[in-house]
């Protein structure tokens, strides 16, 4: 008798167990690794360049007798160093001028600068910034005066080839007392450029 009773009282506490038939088990979430975004590789400028620009330049003074406009040409090289996202570099560039300061009173003749660049690159494009040192030529009356400045400005360069860059640059240059006249003399220039990269 007590071996039946304890028959039931064991299938009357498992019983709940079973009513519901099989338990279905949740299958385990599948883990998929994240999707890295595809960034296409922009150009290495590390290296050095040569190349030709071509452009405009303004001229003004603090007195206003010596002022004019014209064309500038020449040539510059550098070397840059490609740093991931950003570049660095230096730049030498000579550009003669025969821009008329006006009245007959002279020529501004050539600018030498030697730049410090830095930018961000965007694919194959390049954003940079520079600032330096300028040296200008100019022929007053006379006189033969020359002098040092500052120049800084900004520049866009864009790489048709691995080889291959075209670009402007726009860059503003002054000359307090220039070669001790008392005139303090300010130019703007706007030039196309294009390099070979090696």
């Amino acid at each position: 008798m007590k071996t039946i009773a304890a028959l039931f009282a064991t299938v009357a506490l498992t019983a709940p167990a079973f009513a519901g038939g099989p338990v279905a088990v949740a299958d385990e979430p599948m883990i998929v690794p994240a999707t890295e975004v595809y960034a296409a590789p922009g150009l290495d400028w590390t290296g050095g360049y040569v190349g030709a620009q071509l452009g405009y330049g303004d001229v003004d003074s603090s007195t206003g007798a010596l002022e004019g406009y014209g064309w500038l040409g020449g040539v510059h090289a550098g070397y840059r160093w490609d740093m991931g996202n950003w570049v660095a570099g230096t730049e030498l560039s000579y550009d003669t001028a025969s821009i008329d300061l006006g009245a007959d009173a002279g020529t501004l003749d050539d600018v030498m600068a030697l730049k410090l660049t830095a930018g961000r690159e965007i694919g194959n494009s390049l954003v940079y910034g520079a600032l330096g040192v300028a040296q200008a030529n100019a022929t007053v009356g006379t006189a033969e005066l020359s002098d040092n400045g500052l120049v800084y400005g900004v520049g866009f360069d864009y790489a048709l080839t691995e080889r291959v860059t075209v670009g402007g640059e726009v860059l503003q240059h002054q000359f307090d007392d220039f070669d001790g006249s008392g005139v303090d003399l300010d130019a703007t220039t706007l030039k196309a450029k294009v390099a070979l990269r090696f």
